[in-house]
C-alpha cells in the first residue's frame, strides 16, 4: 500500500530557504547558508537596518520578509556588483544608498520567483507574487498579510554570509497541508540564470547589428558627401 505523502508549512519553508541560499550564492559567487533550526514566532516585522518584503497569493497566501543588518546588506550588494564586473571604487558604501535597495529588491524578486517555480513543480499549484518592497529602517515595523487567512503561521530562519554577517528570513502564511493523491514526475527545473544569459546575449547581438547598420549608413553618407551628391 502506497504511503500518503503530506507537505507541511515547514516543508514549504525549506523550499523557500533553498531558494534564498541558491539565488544569493549564485548572485554573489559566495557561500550563503541557512540554519538547520526554524523558530516559531507570533508576528512578522521589518527590522533594522534594512528590510525587504513581498506578498504572494494563489494556491496559498503568505508574506516573505528578509531583514538585513547593515553589514550583511552591504556584503550581499557589493559581492553581487563585483560578480557583475563593477569596479570596487564605484560601489556604494552605505546601506541606505538607493543602489543597495535596487539590488536587494532585484535579488528578492529572483528568490521568490525561484520559490514559485519550486512550488509549481513539487506541489502542483500556482502562486503569484507582487513587486518586492525594500527600505532602510531604524525601528521595528510590524507587517501582516492583508487577506482573510485562517490560522496564520509565522516562522523565522537565520542565514549567514561568507563574511559571517547575519540576516533573517520570516515567513507568514496560512496553515495548510498538501496531500499527494497520485504519483507524478516533477517538471524539469528552469535555470533563471540561463534564461537571463540568453536574453542578455540576444540584446547584445541586437545592439551589435544596430551599430553595424549605423556604421554602414554613416560610411555611405560620407561617401555621398565626398562625391557631392
Amino acid at each position: 500500500m502506497r504511503k500518503t505523502k503530506i507537505i507541511t508549512t515547514e516543508d514549504i519553508l525549506l523550499k523557500l530557504c533553498q531558494s534564498v541560499t541558491a539565488v544569493l550564492s549564485k548572485a554573489t559567487d559566495s557561500q550563503v547558508h541557512h540554519s538547520a533550526m526554524v523558530q516559531k514566532i507570533t508576528k512578522t516585522s521589518l527590522k533594522p537596518d534594512f528590510g525587504c518584503f513581498v506578498l504572494f497569493d494563489g494556491g496559498f497566501s503568505g508574506l516573505v520578509v528578509i531583514n538585513f543588518e547593515a553589514k550583511a546588506a552591504l556584503e550581499v550588494y557589493q559581492k553581487y556588483m563585483s560578480h557583475m564586473g563593477i569596479p570596487k571604487e564605484e560601489l556604494a558604501t552605505l546601506h541606505t544608498s538607493d543602489e543597495v535597495a535596487d539590488v536587494l529588491g532585484e535579488l528578492m524578486n529572483q528568490i521568490v520567483g525561484d520559490f514559485t517555480g519550486k512550488v509549481k513543480r513539487s506541489l502542483q499549484t500556482n502562486i503569484t507574487q507582487n513587486q518586492p518592497k525594500m527600505m532602510a529602517i531604524n525601528k521595528n515595523i510590524n507587517v501582516t498579510v492583508d487577506s482573510n487567512i485562517d490560522r496564520p503561521q509565522a516562522r523565522r530562519v537565520s542565514f549567514s554570509t561568507e563574511g559571517n554577517n547575519i540576516f533573517y528570513l520570516e515567513l507568514s502564511m496560512e496553515r495548510t497541508e498538501f496531500i499527494q493523491l497520485e504519483e507524478f514526475e516533477e517538471g524539469e527545473e528552469i535555470n533563471p540564470d540561463e534564461i537571463l544569459e540568453e536574453e542578455v546575449a540576444k540584446s547584445l547581438e541586437g545592439k551589435d547589428k544596430k551599430k553595424g547598420r549605423s556604421k554602414k549608413a554613416a560610411e555611405a553618407d560620407s561617401l555621398m558627401d565626398d562625391l557631392g551628391i
